[in-house]
């Protein structure tokens, strides 16, 4: 059986890691890794998540399995942290998942259940793992316009023109706030467009969110998601915790499935969960108990939420440094995109070829789209980035 195996094609952005790793160089850049990585270059462990897991430890008595759907008390924190009051409980469907791919995995499922001649339109650029799956899954996929090369903001007018092409029933995987690897986001105004091109055509939203808290705040980088969960039909929303509470190898995410009718509520709760068996049965636990402990403790949610705010800035820092220094070197305000864009990403714009050169003469190591880590940098190395990107001719 196994001869029949076929190689399967390399993860890029692992092999970027590698190239990195075995670079004898001293002074090299790692933009690649979709981490996020304090001055020292270390992905540190939040005060709060210690302090969870500390009192989980003690406190702790069984390992026995919670459920199909995870622990509720998990799903009733995350739904209060992503949509607040936005949507009645009553009308969410919740089911806890191994990250945020564990999560757009089982939405993509819950598509191809629901509706198997549903198209899913994706953003270009979108996360590599979102056409995999939908590929591995035969669920055909459509690109809609996403990033403008030119203003390196959204190119608002090409993916309302290229959204109009969907037809009732299709999806639309839209990303919140910080999620698009373009660090470009739409604004208030033109998310409430998007909603009403939706209802208007009888589509499907989805949304993937992963970065909240990293943009402008944790209810301000809320506020879309909120608006399309309470404006849509339905909508499925894919959330992890992994960026925001910085428990990556944890694997700890949700799906949510909104409806406006809140009588199909245990119909889609039974879909989750019979999803989560086919897959995995139960969820894991640990990472979701120190995500709800926090989420339910006045003071270690106050310490979360400041330690949260202390990485918003410091990315929002380095972006400003990162714009006026290439402004200095330049003389123009070509790249003052770098310091309106959110999260830990944003896009060059930089050709493959020079994306190449930034590797071999400076080790410097970004995506070959030119996507690039903005949590890899520090204050000190920011002037070397700054100087590479202009002597390469970006």
């Amino acid at each position: 059986m196994f001869e029949n195996l076929k190689p399967q094609p390399a993860d890029k952005i692992l092999a970027l890691m590698q190239m990195y790793r075995e670079d004898p160089r001293e002074q090299k850049i790692d933009l690649g890794v979709g981490v996020y990585k304090d001055a020292n270059g270390v992905t540190p462990v939040m005060r709060a998540v210690k302090a969870a897991e500390q009192r989980i430890w003690e406190e702790q008595d069984s390992k026995a399995y919670t459920g199909l759907a995870g622990d509720p008390v998990y799903a009733d924190a995350m739904i209060t942290l992503i949509l607040g009051t936005s949507v009645p409980r009553a009308n969410i469907a919740a089911v806890a998942t191994p990250g945020g791919t564990g999560a757009c995995r089982q939405a993509f499922e819950l598509i191809r259940m629901a509706n198997p001649s549903a198209r899913v339109f994706v953003s270009n650029p979108t996360w590599p793992n979102h056409i995999s799956i939908l590929n591995y899954l035969g669920i055909e996929t459509v690109a809609y316009r996403y990033f403008d090369e030119e203003t390196r903001g959204v190119d608002f007018d090409g993916m309302i023109e290229d959204l109009k092409t969907a037809k009732a029933g299709d999806v639309v995987l839209l990303h919140g706030c910080c999620h698009n690897p373009t660090g470009a986001n739409l604004n208030m105004v033109q998310w409430q467009e998007v909603v009403n091109l939706i209802n208007d055509r009888g589509l499907v939203a989805m949304i993937d969110i992963a970065y909240q808290g990293f943009g402008d705040g944790l209810s301000e980088d809320a506020q879309a998601t909120r608006l399309v969960a309470a404006s849509v039909k339905e909508c499925l929303i894919a959330a992890s915790c992994s960026k925001n509470f910085g428990v990556y190898r944890e694997r700890v995410g949700l799906l949510m499935a909104v409806s406006a009718d809140a009588g199909q509520t245990a119909l889609n709760q039974g879909t989750l969960a019979f999803l989560n068996r086919q897959n995995y049965s139960f969820p894991p636990d640990h990472g979701a108990r120190v995500v709800t402990a926090i989420l339910m403790d006045e003071g270690l949610r106050a310490d979360w939420m400041a330690e949260l705010e202390e990485v918003r800035l410091s990315m929002l820092g380095l972006r400003r440094q990162l714009a006026d220094e290439l402004q200095r070197l330049s003389g123009s305000d070509r790249f003052g995109f770098l310091a309106q864009h959110r999260g830990m990403f944003s896009r060059l714009g930089a050709a493959p070829e020079l994306v190449e050169k930034l590797r071999v003469e400076h080790g410097i190591y970004m995506v070959g789209d030119s996507r690039m880590n903005i949590a890899g940098l520090n204050e000190a190395t920011v002037p070397i980035l700054a100087k590479a990107i202009i002597d390469v001719g970006v």
